[in-house]
């Protein structure tokens, strides 16, 4: 059941719509897998409308591999996320290789009341859209 998803846009805050387009998922089922995963908390405005941020939606594509993909059930998705969250968690300018590492700035999370597992995904996330705005910054620019 392997289809192609759309490239997340440089945008800071997605919509509920926007992210059920992006990772082929219906909102009523990004609204529930926000109860069955704590690495889920899109902000919420006026209203109670949500707003993803990139990090949230990878996660959601994640998630959606793990599911729809893979076969997992709810609970293990959630565990093997968990895992992956432990595996993720020495992600220290070591964890970088040497062309990373003068590029990469130092990234500190404060204290979240111990979720190690959000911690590391949003440091990776973080890690991962520093590296593509290099990498948007390195291409030569096209002529207009």
């Amino acid at each position: 059941m392997e289809t192609t998803l759309p490239a997340i846009p440089a945008k800071r805050y997605f919509t509920i719509g926007e992210v059920g387009e992006l990772c082929g998922v219906k909102p009523h089922v990004l609204r529930y897998w926000e109860q069955e995963f704590s690495q889920l908390r899109p902000m919420k405005r006026r209203g109670n409308r949500r707003y993803y941020q990139h990090h949230e939606v990878l996660m959601i594509r994640r998630i959606r591999e793990l599911l729809y993909d893979q076969g997992f059930t709810i609970s293990g998705a959630r565990n093997r996320l968990q895992e992956l969250g432990q595996l993720d968690k020495p992600l220290a300018s070591s964890a970088l290789s040497d062309d990373d590492q003068s590029a990469a700035p130092a990234i500190w999370v404060g204290d979240s009341g111990g979720d190690e597992a959000l911690n590391s995904s949003r440091l990776l996330s973080v890690r991962q859209e520093l590296l593509e705005i290099r990498n948007l910054l390195a291409a030569p620019l096209e002529a207009e």
